[in-house]
């Protein structure tokens, strides 16, 4: 395997890419163009960005960064100074300002993630489709992360530009319907208001208020984005911005509230504006908390909203009639149209005049629908059902289950598996199979789907079992809270396992320098199941572009693989698409790997949370390029107690010593270690040892070298011992391994 591997100069290895960790606005109208604030880390020389799905341009206005030590320390020598020349306005206007930047240097201090930030100009299209779009920043070290930025329909504000150390102002004046964007920022306060918060736990978190006028009879709907423009804060718990939104007259009687919408963490009030006057919107972190990155967009005014529909999905390919409920909304049916559309997952929408609601999802399948039938709350009454088939049903009452009865054969395989939480519903599903007699053969609550990267409560239920005889099978249906109503709708899936797959490809943003190797990781999200391998390949990239190691093995969830550049002009920015195949029960199946960034909630949880590109950026990092060569037959051959040798062919740069390079496995598999890297004649020869306690046979994979060097440091005190610090250089394209 002939391929370049690219060593990047000691400097330039120790550079991390940009992070975004917010946008402010998170979103534009179209037709209109705003100034919005990127903040994160690493986004120095920041060139452009670029937004999803066309339409939209962005330029680069400007660039700010805390204070160095020695900065600040010039900035109160000029202060001192200052405070000598007396009390002359232009004197206190520049002691004001150093004080302002001396602050706002610690602020930014204060979160080091978020320290940064570059200030662009967002232009949106008349005609820009509108939408949730992806925005991500462009340096010299390569792309960003994707953070969320939304294009719409209505009247933008922004929220009023404060210092962070002022109290609380009067409300900002709107005129609906509308939205508004703001940030949760920490604010210091007045007496009052620092007494006010001492009440409530200390909280340093501002509040912010808009004041609109409505007419009576009018059916507002406040709802807010927040948790969905930013799904997860690694340092924060519960992981989110908590947002709470409140509801006030003209003399000040709180009329409405709310913290959460069912089991979003977003809130949504509806309310029916009993008399002509002024009212506010009040919004703020339910944990009185405060930080730059608590940034929000409040949709307001006399709008549709998508409360549910029913069914939750039909077939595909055909069109469905839905019940919908909601807020004004122009009736209670609609028609989803699935022509053309293959099995899955697609948004349903309300259209009134030129607004449009929130999307609800709703699934397209190719089994055979029903409807439950009442009353069949107990096994007498039970719905007899045909398998396979999906059940569209509601639990309709608080303490309401469902039974259905089928016949079965002794050996059969069946799967159950519930689709509520996933589409929308606030079902906390049970599931439990019986058998004629009444004796419980299966039972679950709760079934992970990693598929959908924002669900924190995977409340779907979901049974696999073999059928133990020939004869009649109850499966009960019930809400785990006892909860029921119009809204607690869900489809049930009854019948033969269906083995498949998806893919995530993490992360969604990938820096190289021309020529590099990267590594990038593919989640295999097996289903009913499935334990085959899946061959992975670009679809349609740019020339040489290469992909090393490219197998999910049988029964594996996951792989890491290499991503090779090719040699081309740096600054240049591709999409690609990665797709498996694998043979399912005597069919190839072939499905597009979904881009994904991997997050984490609240210090330990992790998230595979989609988006709508992977790109790859080729950046202007200088480096060698150095052609490298993995000799021998691949996959390399691992044996316990002999372990195996992996030559490794390269011909460095005069001025780069072979012996200052270093060998590392990262992320090593179980079992498998790197013992030494012993030069040979033109490269290097990988020793590796292998743990038979450790290691399982027939286990396959992909080893990933990482390469370094290391450099002396001086030590800081006298006598202490010399010290060495590591840098990354580079990575060897994947060795395929299998151990035996």
């Amino acid at each position: 395997m002939a391929l370049w591997i690219v060593l990047v100069p000691v400097l330039e290895a120790q550079q991390n890419p940009p992070h975004i960790g917010y946008v402010y606005p998170a979103g534009c109208r179209q037709g209109a163009a705003v100034e919005i604030l990127a903040g994160g880390q690493f986004l120095a020389n920041a060139q452009t960005a670029y937004v999803s799905g066309g339409g939209v341009e962005v330029a680069v206005v400007g660039y700010a960064r805390p204070l160095l030590p020695r900065e600040v320390a010039q900035l109160r020598e000029r202060l001192e100074e200052l405070q000598k020349k007396g009390r002359d306005p232009a004197v206190l206007k520049e002691m004001a300002e150093i004080r302002e930047k001396i602050a706002g240097s610690l602020r930014r201090n204060a979160n080091p993630a978020l320290a940064e930030a570059v200030t662009l100009r967002v232009t949106a299209a008349a005609d820009a489709e509108p939408g949730m779009r992806e925005l991500r920043l462009a340096t010299p070290l390569g792309l960003s992360n994707p953070i969320l930025f939304h294009v719409g329909r209505l009247p933008e504000y922004s929220e009023a530009a404060a210092d962070a150390g002022a109290a609380e102002g009067a409300p900002m004046e709107i005129v609906l319907p509308a939205v508004v964007n703001g940030r949760i920022v920490p604010r210091a306060a007045g007496p009052a208001q620092a007494a006010a918060r001492a009440g409530r736990g200390g909280a340093s978190g501002d509040v912010d208020r808009y004041r609109f006028r409505a007419r009576r009879g009018q059916s507002l709907v406040v709802a807010v984005s927040a948790r969905e423009l930013i799904p997860y804060l690694a340092d924060a718990v519960p992981g989110w911005f908590q947002a709470a939104v409140a509801l006030y007259d003209a003399a000040g009687k709180e009329l409405a509230y709310d913290d959460d919408y069912r089991f979003h963490p977003d809130p949504v009030l509806h309310y029916q504006v009993p008399e002509d006057g002024e009212y506010t919107i009040e919004i703020k972190d339910a944990l009185y908390r405060g930080r730059e990155d608590f940034v929000y967009r409040i949709t307001i005014g006399e709008l549709p909203f998508v409360t549910g529909i029913f069914p939750l999905g039909g077939r595909a390919g055909e069109r469905t009639a839905l019940d919908v409920r909601g807020w004004n909304l122009p009736g209670a049916r609609a028609v989803m149209d699935a022509a053309g559309r293959e099995p899955g997952i697609y948004p349903f929408a309300a259209r009134v005049g030129e607004q449009v609601s929130n999307a609800m999802p709703f699934m397209a399948d190719t089994l055979p629908e029903a409807v439950e039938r009442e009353p069949n709350d107990s096994p007498e009454k039970a719905h007899r059902i045909q398998l396979p088939v999906v059940i569209n049903g509601h639990l309709g009452a608080p303490g309401d289950r469902d039974v259905f009865r089928f016949e079965g054969r002794a050996g059969q395989q069946l799967v159950a598996e519930v689709y509520a939480r996933r589409l929308e519903s606030p079902v906390d599903s049970v599931l439990r199979l019986t058998d004629a007699g009444g004796r419980q053969l299966a039972l679950n609550d709760d079934h992970e789907d990693k598929a959908f990267g924002w669900i924190t409560h995977h409340a779907d239920s979901m049974i696999a079992a073999v059928l133990p005889a020939n004869g009649t099978y109850y499966l009960h249906l019930g809400e785990t809270q006892q909860k029921g109503g119009a809204e607690y709708a869900y489809r049930l899936r009854i019948g033969p396992p269906r083995p498949d797959f998806e893919l995530r490809v993490v992360p969604a943003s990938v820096n190289a320098a021309p020529g590099m190797t990267v590594p990038v990781t593919v989640h295999a999200l097996r289903k009913d199941g499935f334990a085959g391998e899946i061959a992975l390949a670009l679809r349609g990239a740019p020339a040489r572009f290469v992909l090393s190691g490219g197998t999910v093995p049988p029964g594996e969830d996951k792989v890491r693989v290499t991503l090779t550049v090719p040699p081309m002009p740096a600054g240049d920015t591709f999409g690609l698409i990665l797709e498996g195949r694998a043979v399912i029960d005597g069919r190839e199946v072939v499905r597009t790997a979904i881009p994904a960034e991997e997050m984490q909630q609240a210090f330990a949880y992790r998230h595979l949370v989609p988006s709508q590109e992977l790109r790859v950026a080729v950046s202007r990092r200088p480096a060698f390029r150095v052609p490298v060569r993995i000799a021998g037959p691949l996959p390399v051959k691992i044996d316990a107690g002999t372990g195996a040798r992996v030559r490794v062919q390269y011909r460095l740069p005069a001025n780069l010593e072979p012996d200052a390079l270093r060998f590392e496995l990262s992320e090593p598999p179980e079992g498998i270690t790197l013992r030494e890297a012993v030069p040979a004649a033109g490269g290097v020869e990988l020793v590796l040892d292998c743990d038979r306690a450790k290691a399982t046979a027939g286990m396959r994979g992909n080893l990933i070298v990482e390469v370094f060097t290391e450099r002396s440091v001086n030590p800081q005190k006298e006598g202490a011992r010399p010290a060495t610090r590591r840098i990354p250089l580079g990575t060897l394209p994947a060795i395929p391994f299998e151990f035996r």
